[in-house]
């Protein structure tokens, strides 16, 4: 089997730049919706962070449970509704305390970077959302927004949220 790097995976999976960092792509959208709410029951994407790249700090109104796919472990860094911060290493090493699959829940504050920062390295993984990601539920923040409300947590905060946020399409 090759050695994918990085540029493999955005080049065969057609990844696109992504506005909270990194890149990805649509995979699976579900052809079904919630009975009642005009949504999606699930859309699923693939997503990869290069040794450059974060994910950004952002919120969804729906869970969101992301599988490890390929490449080099990736922290999901999480600040629940209750202001309590959590690391979860998504990454297929158990005996290091890395799990295949996490769940981030609805209205949970959260980004992500690799675990380890070495040149080359990435992380590959897909994300499934229930009900279905609109861009209209997701919440981008810059570290002023979230400095006023989580001090306690302002090394990881400075780390993954936008000093401005960018110009969304």
């Amino acid at each position: 089997m090759k050695n994918y790097q990085a540029e493999d995976w955005i080049k065969y999976l057609e990844l696109e730049a992504h506005p909270e960092g990194g890149y990805f792509k649509r995979s699976f959208r579900s052809t079904e919706e919630v009975p009642g709410k005009g949504r999606m029951l699930y859309t699923s994407i693939y997503f990869l962070l290069s040794d450059n790249d974060v994910s950004h700090f952002h919120r969804l109104q729906s869970d969101e449970l992301w599988y490890f796919h390929a490449g080099n472990s990736l922290s999901v860094h999480i600040i629940h509704e209750n202001g309590e911060y959590e690391e979860v290493r998504l990454g297929l090493d158990l005996e290091q305390g890395e799990v295949p699959q996490v769940l981030v829940p609805k209205n949970a504050i959260f980004g992500s970077s690799l675990s380890q920062e070495e040149e080359g390295a990435f992380s590959l993984v897909g994300c499934m959302v229930s009900p279905g990601f609109e861009y209209e539920d997701f919440e981008l923040f810059t570290q002023k927004d979230l400095l006023g409300d989580y001090p306690q947590h302002e090394e990881i905060i400075k780390k993954l949220a936008y000093v401005t946020l960018p110009e969304m399409d």
